[in-house]
């Protein structure tokens, strides 16, 4: 099982980004797929999930940090679940993880990608 998140960079306050999270060795679309971050001395912060749209309802749900900015998507076609990240701030800067819940392992997550926003 493999997530691989990419996409990150670094951008001005007010930029936008796009994250990608691809998926290998699971039946993908029966996933739920959560986004969280972490920055260096702080516990990881949930930012987003998105249900399952095989066998669940598809839906979104954000932190309130990011909502009205961030929008997350799912191409289950291609094993991939998306972030949409507009009106960046610098609080925002973070590793960027994608994460699930598998059987008999749990928790499971990507090495994550970095996102600074910053003048």
């Amino acid at each position: 099982v493999q997530l691989v998140e990419s996409g990150g960079g670094s951008v001005q306050p007010g930029g936008s980004l796009r994250l990608s999270c691809v998926a290998s060795g699971i039946s993908f679309s029966q996933y739920h797929i959560t986004w969280v971050r972490q920055t260096p001395g702080k516990g990881p912060e949930w930012v987003s999930k998105i249900n399952s749209n095989f066998g669940g309802d598809g839906k979104t749900y954000y932190a309130d940090s990011v909502k009205g900015r961030f929008t997350a998507s799912r191409d289950n076609a291609k094993n991939t679940v998306y972030l949409q990240m507009n009106n960046l701030k610098p609080e925002d800067t973070a590793v960027y993880y994608c994460a699930t819940d598998l059987p008999d392992v749990g928790y499971y997550r990507g090495r994550g990608t970095q996102v600074t926003v910053s003048e």
